[in-house]
């Protein structure tokens, strides 16, 4: 099977309060690195540093200001969830799957902009939010989850951070 691409999705608040229309990207989820260089290497090593992650921020882009905005921008943590239908196409038979995919988040907002106002046009209004906890679940399944502040890091079903917390006595 092959991803012919998102056909469309909906974000929503505490599993049943629909925010908005909206376009984001998902946030980038990167591993700090060291570099080890020295005797006997012949050259510099870039490192991941297991268990530690650079800060996690997403922009959610709304056609128009609503309610459902607004209190997204309350200055408190907020449980989102991006349910997004995809389309998959099996190359040999021709069939077409469409997985639930849902990414549910903690997210704190950080900025916001106010849009443009213009005859004819949406608003686009963002709202930048900080987010501290990101799981993805595939028809029910969860495939991944972060939570950085706890030290959890599971990808299809391993737990890479129970080394460092068992390390830390955790």
């Amino acid at each position: 099977m092959y991803n012919v691409g998102v056909i469309n999705y909906n974000v929503y608040e505490d599993g049943d309060a629909f925010i908005g229309l909206t376009s984001t990207t998902l946030p980038n989820k990167n591993q700090k690195t060291v570099t080890v260089n020295g005797a006997g290497l012949g050259g510099d090593v870039e490192v991941p540093v297991q268990g530690q992650y650079d800060a996690m921020d997403m922009t959610l882009s709304f056609r128009a200001y609503s309610e459902g905005v607004a209190k997204l921008r309350e200055p408190r943590r907020h449980n989102i969830d991006m349910r997004v239908a995809e389309q998959f196409e099996d190359p040999v038979t021709g069939l077409m799957k469409i997985p639930n995919v849902k990414h549910v988040m903690v997210v704190i907002p950080k900025s916001a902009t106010g849009g443009a106002i213009a005859p004819a046009s949406p608003n686009e209004k963002t709202v930048v939010v900080s987010v501290r906890y990101w799981a993805t679940y595939i028809d029910g399944k969860k495939v991944e989850e972060f939570d950085p502040i706890n030290g959890i890091n599971i990808i299809n079903g391993v737990d890479y951070g129970a080394p460092v917390r068992k390390a830390l006595g955790m």
